[in-house]
C-alpha cells in the first residue's frame, strides 16, 4: 500500500527518443521528492503502450521520434491513458507545432532549451491543473496570424465576451481550456457528457471561436488559467 508521501509523488513517463536527454531529465527529476521517473520510452509506438499499461501522472512527450510522433500519441493518449496529463517538451519553437499540440489536448509546452528550474515550474503547474507555455513561446501564442478569426471578440458594448457567458458555459470553456477532457468535466461539475458538449458548443459560438488552441489563448490573455 502506498504510502502518504508516495500518494504526493508525481509518476512520470519519459518519451523521447535521446537517450542522453532522457538520462539527464531522469537525474534531474528523480532528485526531486514529489516527482518520480516510472517509465522511458524511446519512439511514439513504446510511449502510448508504456502510458497504457503505467498510467502515469504526466508524460513528458517530444514531438520529433521515430515512427509515431509526438503529434500522433497526443492525437490518441486520452484512449489509453484518460487520466495522464501531457506536457511537451521540444525543439520546435514555431507556433504550428505549438498551436498543434495545445488543440491536441497538451497541458503545456516547454523548449529543450529551458533551464532545470522552468522545467520542473512547469510540471508542478501542469499538475496543478494549470496550462503552461514556455515564456519564449507565449508572444507566439498571443501573436495570431492575419487570416485567423481573432481570439477577442468584442461585444456589442466593447466589453468582455465571457461576460456573456452563463456560469455553467464558463466553467466548462475554462476546464477545456486547462486540458480536461468532456468526461472529466462531466465529472467535476456533476453534469452528464451530454450536457458539457452542449455548453461547450454554446460557449465556444458566443465567443466566437472554433478551436481548443483560440480558446487557451483568449483564456491566457484575459489571466483565467490564473485562478485556482
Amino acid at each position: 500500500m502506498a504510502t502518504n508521501s508516495q500518494a504526493n509523488v508525481t509518476r512520470i513517463l519519459l518519451a523521447d527518443d535521446h537517450a542522453i536527454l532522457r538520462a539527464g531529465l531522469k537525474l534531474l527529476l528523480d532528485a526531486q521528492p514529489d516527482l518520480n521517473v516510472v517509465g522511458e520510452a524511446s519512439n511514439g509506438a513504446r510511449a502510448l503502450a508504456l502510458a497504457e499499461d503505467l498510467l502515469p501522472d504526466l508524460i513528458l512527450l517530444d514531438l520529433t521520434m521515430p515512427g509515431l510522433g509526438g503529434l500522433e500519441v497526443l492525437r490518441t493518449i486520452k484512449e489509453v491513458a484518460p487520466s495522464s496529463r501531457v506536457l511537451v517538451l521540444t525543439m520546435h519553437e514555431d507556433e504550428s507545432h505549438l498551436r498543434q499540440a495545445l488543440a491536441l489536448g497538451a497541458a503545456g509546452y516547454v523548449l529543450k532549451k529551458a533551464v532545470d528550474s522552468e522545467l520542473l515550474n512547469a510540471i508542478r503547474a501542469v499538475m496543478r491543473g494549470e496550462v503552461y507555455v514556455h515564456s519564449a513561446m507565449m508572444e507566439k501564442l498571443l501573436n495570431l496570424e492575419a487570416n485567423e478569426p481573432a481570439s477577442v471578440t468584442p461585444t456589442e458594448s466593447g466589453g468582455n465576451p465571457w461576460d456573456a457567458l452563463s456560469k455553467r458555459e464558463a466553467d466548462v470553456l475554462r476546464l477545456v481550456a486547462l486540458g480536461y477532457t468532456n468526461t472529466e468535466i462531466a465529472d467535476q461539475l456533476a453534469l452528464s457528457v451530454k450536457t458539457v458538449e452542449t455548453y461547450r458548443a454554446r460557449g465556444m459560438e458566443k465567443l466566437g471561436l472554433s478551436t481548443r488552441a483560440q480558446l487557451v489563448r483568449d483564456a491566457l490573455a484575459r489571466g483565467l488559467l490564473d485562478e485556482q
